[in-house]
């Protein structure tokens, strides 16, 4: 278990694609986005976050100033990066927001729903209707 003094994005604790990818995701960007920024392929970016193959130079350059983290916080966790992630408290405040929304989409699918299945029995009736005609 990590405690307050661990370096979350250190060698020992994150991998270079684990910092490449919280990093992309701090700064509110899908793997897709960062490929198209970058010229690469989403599976190119891809294999670096799963620590498949890694970026070359100008790459890792133009990846580093789209993240806002220094090339040296990507390769080794030191330097210019992120700070550890939020704690605890602020996902279970996030995760009961995450339940509020579930909750209105469902209620949102089941309106859905209904008015779906009126409009499917009104279909069937005017097709009814044509059939006796």
């Amino acid at each position: 278990m990590m405690d307050d003094t661990t370096d979350w994005y250190g060698p020992d604790a994150a991998t270079f694609g684990d910092r490449v990818a919280a990093a992309r995701e701090a700064a509110g960007m899908s793997q897709s986005h960062l490929a198209r920024c970058l010229g690469v392929k989403k599976s190119t970016l891809t294999g670096w976050e799963d620590d498949i193959s890694e970026p070359r130079a100008n790459k890792l350059s133009m990846m580093a100033g789209l993240l806002n983290v220094s090339i040296t916080w990507l390769l080794t966790g030191e330097g210019e990066g992120m700070s550890a992630p939020d704690d605890a408290a602020d996902t279970v405040s996030d995760l009961a927001g995450y339940a509020a929304e579930l909750r209105e989409i469902r209620t949102a699918m089941r309106a859905n729903s209904e008015r779906a299945a009126r409009l499917e029995k009104r279909i069937r009736q005017a097709m009814k209707a044509e059939e006796t005609v």
